[in-house]
């Protein structure tokens, strides 16, 4: 098996593990983010459900203040009139009931003014030691006429005259102690909508639904938040929750706006996250795999190149030397004699493409078709004759383009030599140069059997091949070359059972 195909096989099975890891992790992390989800949402439902009985709580006390807020009206109605009956009655035991129904008011603050005005009567107040009365009595009968309870008319008709005044009061010590209680009550409940423990993002709002009250653990805190990012809020709460409808002392139905917390939303997005952690992982994995393998293959195509070129030059020296040798006896004819400096010669320039493996080579501006006539001039004597070879350009004109020639003909020739074996010694090659504004294409057809369009990539890795006694280094060589040293690009362009074309992208 070729040790691509064991390569291809062995990253898709890296790859099904991977996918493997993925979806079980997703899957599990999946699960896990649903549990803490739903005990989430049993928290905010309980909240809900909290609210909704506070305010029932709520509402059933601010009931019961008003029921005692109305027995205590009815207990000063009821003293009022006693009042008036103890000023108007000349029965003596009508006279001890009244009487009796005045003494047992001992807790309802009372002050009675005439028509003028001036106060005639007050009870139920703690004068402390050292204060105006009648100026205290004043500033107590401003408060009374401010506040919510009406004055009840005193109307006496005695002897033929009639006497007019009007009874004013205020609720008693203990009823203001307990509305305290339910002013506190109904603030703290305001504070448990917007500080609730499950952390709810909550928005207060009164009957419209618009004008906000009270909001609490929104992003950005208490400051930095407009109307205009608080109605958004509040539409998207509408979206994903109904919201819940309160009467907080039997006044106006007000509404709470609640939505998923925020550790419950960053849980809706964690699988994601998590993804993308173990996709960046995989990738930044597999970059520094693959870098560092090609670092090792160029170590090893540096070392094995530069290795080459040192173990040709010995034994090429000694040719040398040889050939000079013979000239000098005349012992070998002429031919003889240019046939084997020709051989050297080739084999001086193989040695100096070897050597140049590993460092930059320098790139000068070169006559294109020059390189390219030399290369074929030494190939065709050198290949099958029945294989045609044919040079053309976009205007047969003269193309320059940045190159060494020297590494320029070495790929050449290998991808010559690669097309005649794929044509089996037989066939037809051209070579096609166009010049473009910045660029020059190289376009070398041969009438092959064609390449796998699976294979388009994997051609040029070391090591593959398709000979039997094939090194799989040729085409390697090549993209090294062409990609490494002079900057430019190698690919198949186009590959069918009627041949195939390699383009060269060279920069001008």
């Amino acid at each position: 098996m070729n040790i691509y195909s064991k390569k291809q096989r062995w990253k898709l099975l890296l790859a099904g593990a991977a996918i493997l890891i993925i979806v079980a992790s997703l899957w599990y992390t999946n699960i896990l983010v649903k549990k803490i989800a739903t005990e989430e949402r049993k928290k905010v439902k309980l909240w809900a459900e909290a609210i909704q009985n506070k305010a029932s709580l709520v509402n059933y006390t601010g009931g019961l203040f008003q029921k005692i807020s109305a027995e205590e009206r009815n207990k000063i109605e009821l003293w009022a009139e006693a009042n008036k009956r103890i000023a108007t009655s000349d029965n003596r035991n009508d006279l001890t009931f009244y009487l009796n129904i005045l003494e047992r008011n001992t807790t309802i603050p009372v002050i009675i003014i005439d028509e003028n005005g001036n106060i005639t009567n007050s009870r139920n107040f703690d004068f402390k030691e050292g204060i105006d009365t009648t100026q205290f009595l004043k500033n107590q009968l401003l408060l009374m006429k401010k506040s919510d309870n009406d004055p009840i008319d005193l109307v006496y008709h005695i002897s033929g005259y009639t006497l007019r005044q009007k009874l004013y009061y205020k609720d008693s010590k203990i009823f203001s102690e307990l509305r305290n209680v339910l002013d506190d009550l109904i603030q703290s409940f305001i504070s448990e909508i917007v500080i609730n423990s499950a952390s709810v993002p909550v928005i207060y709002t009164d009957s419209s639904q618009t004008n906000i009250i009270e909001y609490g653990n929104l992003e950005g805190g208490k400051t930095g938040i407009g109307q205009d990012f608080l109605e958004a809020t509040i539409a998207d709460m509408r979206e994903q929750n109904e919201p819940i409808a309160v009467t907080i002392n039997n006044q106006a139905v007000n509404y709470i706006f609640y939505k998923d917390s925020k550790l419950l939303q960053q849980l809706k997005y964690y699988p994601y996250f998590q993804f993308l952690i173990i996709g960046l992982f995989l990738l930044i994995s597999y970059y520094l795999f693959s870098t560092s393998r090609k670092v090792e293959q160029n170590q090893v195509w540096v070392g094995m190149a530069k290795e080459t070129a040192h173990q040709l030059g010995t034994p090429l020296s000694s040719l040398m030397a040889w050939v000079e040798y013979l000239k000098l006896k005349d012992v070998v004819d002429e031919n003889t004699i240019s046939e084997l400096s020709k051989d050297i010669t080739r084999l001086e320039i193989i040695t100096e493409r070897f050597s140049k493996i590993g460092s930059a080579p320098k790139l000068e501006l070169e006559n294109l078709n020059t390189v390219v006539n030399d290369s074929l001039a030494y190939l065709k004597v050198r290949i099958s004759k029945k294989v045609n070879i044919t040079f053309r350009t976009q205007s047969n004109a003269e193309i320059y383009a940045k190159l060494n020639p020297s590494l320029f003909s070495w790929v050449l020739e290998n991808l010559i030599k690669n097309a005649v074996d794929a044509m089996k010694g037989e066939g037809n090659i051209d070579i096609y140069v166009t010049d473009q504004s910045q660029f020059v294409y190289i376009d070398i057809t041969d009438s092959g059997s064609g390449i796998p369009r699976t294979k388009h990539k994997t051609i040029f890795e070391p090591g593959f091949t398709t000979k039997q006694r094939g090194w799989g280094l040729g085409l390697s060589l090549v993209k090294r070359i062409i990609e490494n040293y002079h900057a430019g690009k190698i690919f198949v362009k186009q590959s069918d059972a009627t041949g195939t074309i390699f383009r060269i992208v060279l920069n001008k």
